[in-house]
């Protein structure tokens, strides 16, 4: 007989996945209530996506960690972009750079480069940091939820529905959501939408890459 414990019922999270929910603990106190011998709390608001939102009956956000404060969301994605940009940049400049300082519109960064440039190897490079900044932020959510700059200011990406860190169409949604239409057409629209709704958002605080990939960004210890 196997002594190996038996596998969780479906569709419930491994127990040795350190980022799903967990369910309250314990019976419920005697009395009949799990609120004590005090009147119960007063139902749960759904929001304005009713019945406890798009993901399910209940409050998505229960067991969770605090959701990450949006100004530490905007310092993690710029250490991001710097991790990645400054190398790809340093690398491109034996084949001539990422970017074209020589054009007549003055074009001299390299989001400009890759945004709005698309002649000769300017465009091979654009093509280039497309792939790397999706494989990059797709790489480390599957991972474990935390890019570099998420781990340094004590966040990660965490699936609403259970907690568990995003899966690779989840974490390949994300990013694609979040990088392609900032690198190649508008990105200062892009990034502007994105910050006004990580303050604005109710109640999950999602950008329009967590609305695609069903994704909040909590806060960890």
């Amino acid at each position: 007989m196997s002594n190996e414990p038996p596998p969780p019922p479906p569709g419930q999270p491994p127990e040795d996945d350190p980022f799903s929910k967990r369910p309250p603990q314990g019976p419920p106190p005697s009395g009949g209530s799990p609120y004590g011998s005090g009147p119960p709390p007063p139902p749960y608001d759904p929001g304005p996506y009713g019945g406890g939102g798009p993901y399910g009956g209940t409050d998505p956000l229960a067991g969770m960690p605090p959701l990450a404060e949006p100004g530490k969301r905007i310092l993690a994605r710029l250490i991001d972009f710097l991790i990645i940009s400054i190398p790809l940049y340093l690398i491109s400049l034996p084949f001539g750079g990422a970017v074209d300082v020589t054009s007549d519109d003055g074009g001299n960064d390299f989001g400009n480069a890759i945004g709005n440039s698309y002649n000769g190897h300017q465009l091979i490079w654009s093509l280039i940091g497309c792939v790397v900044y999706v494989a990059y932020d797709t790489y480390f959510t599957h991972k474990d939820g935390r890019t570099p700059g998420k781990r340094l200011l004590k966040m990660r990406v965490a699936m609403l529905n259970d907690g568990s860190v995003p899966d690779t169409s989840s974490a390949l949604m994300r990013a694609v959501v979040l990088w392609l239409p900032a690198l190649l057409c508008c990105p200062c629209l892009w990034w502007l939408i994105n910050i006004v709704l990580m303050f604005t958002d109710k109640p999950y605080r999602q950008g329009l890459q967590d609305k695609a990939g069903k994704t909040v960004v909590v806060a960890v210890r």
